[in-house]
């Protein structure tokens, strides 16, 4: 599309609209919330929006994250298990999907059968990336037909641009407190081995090594059920 179809008035109006939503999207502490407020923003932002959710891309499979209704959840769910429909093709192939007719959509037969059946017509999904980063798809759901115009379209990819930006900075965050709680837990095991056993830090860590390979295990869970262990004896003893 091409902004003429946005007048400049109308685009000025846009533009602080967005830039109030935009303000909304700080990285939450966990990834969920940061999810839970894009939906909650792009439901009251993008024209035509009924229900919204947003499908994450983890380890190479999607699944939805804080869907706005149930529907939206068994909606997102059977595009995953099909491997069919506006989202996955928005994460795998090309970045906008916009259908108005979704139940007569030839592109998704399967998927749209079942869309119909529970009330969506139109659907709207957009890629959510960044220069770095493949997170998943936005998908935007509404009982009408042709419920999103080529405005709609564009408002949604303006507000996808902000949003993945906000969720790779609470993916960020969060894998940096998990990073750093796994280094905390190893650390209190090898400091348990250390003193339980006389050994330096090198040969703790060892041990560590050999009793998750010994035991098939992660080593973080080894070292958790270490310190657990440990801590439980100790609240016992008191």
């Amino acid at each position: 599309m091409t902004d003429e179809l946005i007048r400049p008035a109308e685009g000025a109006e846009l533009a602080d609209a967005l830039s109030a939503v935009v303000r909304t999207l700080e990285p939450e502490p966990d990834v969920e919330r940061t999810v839970a407020n894009i939906v909650r923003a792009v439901a009251a932002t993008v024209p035509g929006t009924e229900d919204a959710g947003v499908s994450l891309l983890d380890s190479g499979e999607l699944k939805s994250v804080a869907p706005s209704s149930e529907r939206v959840s068994r909606l997102d769910q059977l595009q995953h298990k099909l491997g069919e429909g506006p989202c996955v093709d928005a994460v795998f192939e090309d970045p906008v999907y916009r259908t108005g007719d979704i139940g007569a959509d030839r592109r998704w037969p399967r998927f749209g059968s079942g869309a119909a059946e529970l009330g969506i017509r139109s659907m709207l999904a957009v890629r959510l990336f960044t220069g770095k980063t493949l997170l998943g798809a936005l998908n935007l759901y509404a009982t009408e037909r042709d419920a999103f115009d080529q405005s709609a379209e564009h408002v949604a990819g303006l507000f996808a641009a902000h949003a993945a930006v906000a969720l790779a900075g609470s993916r960020a965050q969060a894998q940096l407190r998990n990073a750093l709680g796994t280094r905390d837990v190893i650390s209190m095991a090898k400091g348990i081995l250390m003193e339980r056993h006389r050994v330096t830090d090198d040969q703790a860590f060892d041990l560590l090594v050999r009793a998750s390979q010994n035991s098939n295990r992660k080593l973080y869970d080894v070292a958790r059920w270490l310190v657990t262990g440990t801590n439980n004896a100790i609240n016992e003893g008191n």
